[in-house]
């Protein structure tokens, strides 16, 4: 059986990064667990491009106008949302979600997922760096190997 795996090695591509502002403490440590891991895997500084948003909700418009400048070989989308006392928590988290399936369906490159969405704040300290992980830095690996991937999928047509 043949298995067709993608590599962990972003040189020599250019990948973006779109961050929502809200709750932007959590958000920049979000960026630099992101960045750190392009940079760890081989790509430069200078093929890494930041796009900040307001808000969650805009991120898939941003994330879209990004892919379609056909200069990156992946986006990486990352906020924190954290639910309050209504139910806006449930609206941006769902719109967010589908908006930036939809843009990686639209333009058939990688987008990693690296919207946080938390019961409250341990959780977003949590998923920003500390128990359990950087949720930047996991959505931007998968960026870069999903960007090997579909490189080593297209090689096989």
């Amino acid at each position: 059986m043949k298995n067709v795996q993608g590599s962990l090695i972003a040189s020599g591509r250019k990948f973006a990064i779109v961050l929502s502002r809200w709750n932007e403490f959590f958000g920049d440590q979000l960026v630099k667990g992101a960045k750190s891991a392009l940079i760890r895997h081989g790509a430069k500084e200078s093929d890494i491009t930041l796009f900040t948003c307001p808000g969650a909700f805009e991120i898939p418009q941003v994330a879209r106008r990004v892919a379609a400048t056909k200069k990156f070989d992946g986006v990486v989308c990352l906020g924190v949302l954290i639910r309050g006392a209504t139910p806006h928590f449930d609206y941006i988290s769902a719109e967010a979600t589908k908006g930036i399936g939809a843009a990686c369906n639209e333009f058939d490159i990688p987008f990693g997922y690296g919207v946080i969405t938390c019961e409250n704040l341990d959780q977003a300290i949590e998923r920003s760096g500390s128990k359990a992980g950087n949720k930047g830095e996991e959505a931007a690996l998968c960026v870069v190997e999903m960007c090997s991937l579909l490189e080593k999928i297209d090689g096989l047509v």
